[in-house]
């Protein structure tokens, strides 16, 4: 991969602290300004600049590898107005075929802090379009990461990587879709607006749930949230009145004791007439009394129990990671394949111009002779010939390309550039 002096300069959430990563983002006009800057340094032939919460990272095509990766360093320093010495071990470097896998790795969100999370992938793309309307790219970088753009739909079609939730939110609606499969007909209860059963109610709702039902102690706090669940508020000292309405009941209040018993559970599951009641208690201290989970059609799952899924769900995330580098590492051999084809291509460019030469030089020489041909006769002189050359040069073209892809490739392209005399 010589040819392509493909390097990546960056930093993330596993070698640097939010207080710098916040110091080096490159966001709204900062963005647009650092790839302008970038364009205009001939040791840059081309980049893209991928910003997020997490990570800063800049995929360059550069003169040469180690003088690219110093500039890149010194460029986000200076940006920033930080000093280079500071910064400097925070810095990971990957050149050519490694930053090619680091590529995919990140865009098929398995570098991610949550493994298997999609956002990534849109910022990846995001990046990439900013860059490409600034002029910032060129046949390899758009090349790079439209493949990174295939690797990672491929990654989510053939393995399992983002089927199983590993939030405390998800993991709640997970099991709740287990126990009742369709959410479309079932209600839900947030007793308590925390943002943990904020963000587990809007999962439940992204899955087709319709009604909810919130009750807070301040009831000005109850109704906000309703609002914006598009919800009815109760009132707290009344809601275990509605208990029965709820199929999902989510607890996340801050009381110092049980505020659900047993005896509570057990009226509502009478007029229910034993329709199933699952209990996501999210509190510490615990809502629910722990006895409630011995009732009939009643499921009761703690933050401990919610933990333990999210645990489970890791691993299975990370066996399926497994697979997915087994499908980035043939991905990253085929378009290195692909890099080192483009070493062939001065050479066959010259062969083909060597032989259009002879040929030009011979038919011109051949009309003179000939002068009575009428302009069509010649055109078909003229197509003839271009066809010959041609089909002469096919085969030894696709040939030329694949031995380039080999560990011979250098000696077979100074053979052929010797024996047709392409250094002359």
């Amino acid at each position: 991969m010589a040819e392509s002096n493909l390097i990546m300069v960056g930093v993330n959430h596993k070698t640097t602290p939010v207080e710098i990563r916040e110091c080096l983002a490159f966001t709204g006009n900062k963005m647009e300004d650092s790839i302008e800057r970038l364009v205009s340094f001939p040791e840059i032939v081309e980049h893209i600049i991928l910003s997020t919460c997490n990570r800063v990272e800049i995929y360059a095509r550069v003169r040469n590898h180690d003088e690219g990766i110093f500039f890149l360093k010194k460029f986000i320093a200076d940006y920033h107005g930080l000093p280079l010495d500071e910064l400097d071990r925070y810095f990971y470097c990957y050149r050519d075929f490694q930053a090619v896998e680091h590529l995919f790795r990140v865009s098929a969100s398995l570098d991610s802090m949550v493994l298997g999370e999609p956002q990534i992938l849109g910022q990846v793309k995001d990046a990439y379009s900013q860059a490409r309307t600034l002029r910032a790219t060129g046949l390899v970088l758009n090349q790079l990461f439209e493949k990174a753009f295939m690797v990672a739909k491929k990654v989510r079609e053939q393995t399992g990587i983002a089927e199983r939730g590993v939030s405390i939110s998800s993991a709640a609606v997970e099991l709740a879709r287990k126990i009742f499969e369709d959410l479309e007909s079932h209600s839900v209860m947030l007793v308590g607006t925390g943002e943990m059963a904020e963000l587990a109610a809007k999962h439940l709702i992204s899955y087709g749930v319709k009604t909810v039902y919130v009750a807070s102690r301040t009831f000005e706090r109850a109704a906000s949230l309703a609002t914006r669940l598009n919800g009815c508020a109760l009132d707290f000292e009344t809601f275990k009145e509605d208990l029965h309405k709820a199929d999902i009941i989510i607890t996340s209040t801050a009381a110092p004791k049980f505020i659900i018993h047993k005896d509570v559970v057990e009226a509502a599951i009478q007029k229910r007439k034993n329709r199933p009641m699952f209990f996501i208690d999210i509190a510490v201290p615990r809502d629910v009394e722990p006895e409630v989970n011995g009732l009939e059609n009643v499921y009761l799952y703690d933050i401990d129990d919610l933990q333990a899924v999210v645990d489970a769900n890791i691993k299975e995330r990370e066996k399926e990671a497994e697979e997915a580098m087994q499908i980035i590492q043939r991905e990253v051999t085929k378009f290195n394949n692909w890099i080192t084809s483009l070493d062939a291509v001065p050479t066959i460019v010259e062969l083909r111009n060597r032989a259009e030469a002879i040929r030009r030089q011979e038919l011109e020489r051949t009309l003179k002779k000939l002068s009575h041909l009428s302009e069509e006769e010649k055109n078909a002189l003229h197509q003839m010939t271009s066809a010959i050359i041609n089909k002469i040069l096919h085969k030894p073209t696709i040939n030329l390309k694949r031995k380039a892809q080999s560990q011979e490739g250098p000696h077979y392209l100074k053979v052929i550039r010797h024996l047709f005399h392409l250094d002359d």
